[in-house]
């Protein structure tokens, strides 16, 4: 709500309060003195008389004020205690806090009548008014200034920020993979764009609102929590197996961007006892060495190798994780190297660690229990969830679905009938809306978003899948009112501006309406189908694909379920660069259709390797080394192997 309607509000609430009373006050005069009995006797007696009339009209006016005030009260009181509890949860410092209150009560009082509030009715499909809010939408994201709370856990935020890191850094490793190929002989990405697991998506959420940069690998997290013993400890109390899931993954998360970390060594029974039904999925990998028994859990350990360089000074050689205390081995193990041992079990030897089941941990000390850090815990699901993007855990099985194949068509395809002025939205590159040759200003960035998912899914989506996506890890039972709000904003901006419903809603489903909206998105997904099934004319089919990708979807949005279909987007098009560049019979022509595709897709391994191949045919030695240069410099920098071999270079024309 504006302010002229704030004022507007305010003013009719002083009215119904102040009004009826001072008008009865100078009308009639307070409420009679005389006694209840002297006016119920009088009644009796006559009760038709003017004076009884008009006191029973004098008394209703007052009890029907009363009705009014006490709705405006407890209207006033709600909204009181909503605002006092949503400012409990900002970050001010103590002496502040009765301040916030102080004006939260003052701003309720400017709070709308019953009579008076603008309200939103989406199921009855009206729209009154609707109330203003932050561009945020008061989205509550999970706060990430000391850690992340997800379904199945707690982390710290240095971990949590190195999850997202890892996340980021799997599509980059599935971006390099990828191998372009003609759009008419490309099989499904079967798997390899499937969405990541829930509590890698849910700490994205969570670290998304604050602007941190990615961990480097000189900026790696501490790899034992702050006062664990570096010779190692017992870990016990209600929440020990979780921590030592949480440490199993804050060591291969470190280990991820910094090789000089130690490396875990775990035992098959530990394995067992940590993950349950979960641990076959556990398997060994650049970091992880899963023992046999204890025994071989110590000849791995001591044998493993020493850190070495920055940062590897004063670091255990591996980390060892055992389900029961060690034998005598043990003394071979320190003796052999540093080396950290971690019992998920009582053992006299070694100081203990209790950890609650929130993560909070305590310490024997020689004079007592300290209070210690509180660490990370996890679940099975959720460990093995984060394991997934350290490549230490397969992933859970999913149904893909897969796109039926389109059937070939011969001949010219004919041009969608122009219905006139249109919606157009964009949403390849920066999204933004437009009409009429203008931009439309979109308040909310909820409905920013909003418009984004559904011009993606073109389908329709019902409204637990919007909510979810746009509000994710926040109680379902939360985002009814909060979607239904944003959309009715949104469609009441769409339909003023343009004089048409633009967004459709059947049931609880909402789309695009496809007859007075075009999406860039959309078109790009027509040039591929007509690329992928046309018999004559490939070229000029493959260079619309080309033409149609203005840029990566919603540039400049980490929303957690856009990389499947950004990479979807990105892959299409760089078939049709890598078809392009294989079909040229002009080795110069062809390079530049795969710079272009280089271009974008900087990571992408195959089209280097054909570039650098038709570099080399072509004479260019020098272009090839600086070519081959940039590329390792640029894997180097985003944390990935940078070999690149020449001499497997696949045919171009393949």
């Amino acid at each position: 709500m504006r302010w002229p309607q704030r004022v507007a509000a305010m003013l009719l609430t002083t009215v119904l309060l102040a009004g009826p009373p001072t008008l009865l006050v100078r009308l009639v005069g307070w409420p009679t003195t005389d006694t209840p009995r002297v006016a119920l006797w009088q009644w009796v007696r006559d009760p038709l008389t003017e004076q009884n009339l008009t006191l029973m009209l004098v008394v209703a006016a007052w009890l029907l004020w009363a009705f009014i005030a006490y709705l405006v009260t407890a209207t006033t009181a709600t909204r009181l205690w909503a605002s006092v509890r949503w400012l409990r949860h900002l970050p001010l410092p103590t002496p502040w806090q009765a301040t916030a209150t102080g004006i939260a009560s003052a701003a309720a009082l400017t709070i709308t009548t019953p009579t008076a509030l603008s309200t939103v009715d989406e199921h009855a499909g009206t729209t009154v008014g609707t109330l203003e809010t932050h561009p945020s939408d008061g989205a509550e994201q999970p706060n990430a200034a000391d850690g992340v709370s997800v379904p199945g856990g707690w982390l710290p935020s240095q971990v949590a920020e190195q999850v997202g890191a890892a996340a980021s850094l799997m599509w980059l490793r599935r971006r390099r993979a990828y191998r372009p190929a003609r759009p008419d002989q490309n099989g499904p990405d079967v798997g390899e764009l499937a969405p990541l697991p829930a509590t890698v998506t849910a700490v994205q959420s969570a670290i998304a609102t604050h602007d941190k940069p990615a961990p480097t690998a000189a900026a790696a997290v501490g790899i034992l929590p702050e006062g664990f013993p570096p010779a190692g400890a017992s870990i016990l109390g209600p929440g020990a197996p979780a921590a030592a899931r949480g440490l199993l993954v804050t060591v291969l998360l470190a280990r991820l961007r910094d090789h000089t970390a130690p490396e875990v060594v775990i035992t098959r029974d530990a394995v067992a006892a940590l993950l349950g039904p979960a641990a076959p999925r556990l398997r060994p990998g650049p970091g992880l060495r899963i023992a046999d028994d204890a025994d071989h859990a110590a000849t791995l350990a001591a044998t493993a190798p020493i850190p070495t360089g920055e940062g590897g000074g004063g670091r255990p050689r591996s980390v060892l994780m055992l389900a029961a205390p060690p034998s005598g081995r043990l003394a071979d193990i320190l003796t052999a190297g540093p080396v950290t041992v971690v019992v998920v079990a009582s053992w006299p030897h070694a100081p203990v660690w209790h950890v609650d089941a929130d993560g909070h941990s305590t310490t024997d000390a020689g004079d007592g229990p300290a209070v210690g850090p509180r660490v990370c815990v996890l679940d099975p699901l959720a460990t093995t969830d984060l394991l997934t993007v350290t490549g230490h855990a397969h992933p859970a099985h999913h149904s893909t679905p897969t796109q039926p194949r389109i059937p070939r068509q011969s001949g010219p395809q004919p041009a969608p009938v122009d219905p006139g002025p249109r919606l157009w939205i964009r949403v390849l590159g920066e999204p933004v809306l437009i009409f009429d040759g203008a931009p439309l200003p979109v308040r909310r960035s909820a409905a920013l978003h909003a418009v984004v998912y559904l011009a993606v899914h073109a389908g329709g989506v019902d409204s637990q899948q919007l909510a979810e996506a746009l509000w994710p890890g926040l109680p379902a039972h939360r985002l009814t009112a909060r979607l239904y709000t944003t959309l009715s904003d949104l469609r009441t901006l769409l339909r003023t501006t343009t004089g048409h419903t633009i967004i459709d809603r059947t049931g609880d489903r909402y789309r695009l309406n496809p007859d007075q909206v075009d999406v860039d998105l959309w078109r790009l997904r027509r040039a591929v189908a007509h690329a992928a099934s046309t018999l004559t004319d490939h070229g000029a089919a493959w260079q619309a694909v080309v033409n149609a990708y203005t840029g990566d979807l919603a540039t400049g949005y980490a929303w957690p379920w856009l990389d499947p279909h950004r990479e979807t987007a990105r892959r299409r098009v760089l078939d049709a660069y890598a078809a392009l560049a294989a079909t040229e019979p002009d080795p110069r022509r062809a390079l530049a259709w795969l710079q272009g595709g280089i271009r974008v897709d900087p990571y992408n391994a195959t089209l280097h390797q054909h570039a650098i191949a038709v570099l080399t045919a072509l004479g260019e030695h020098a272009a090839v080394a600086e070519l081959s240069d940039r590329y390792t410099r640029r894997l180097a920098t985003a944390g990935l192997d940078s070999a690149l071999d020449a001499a497997s270079v696949p045919d171009p024309a393949t």
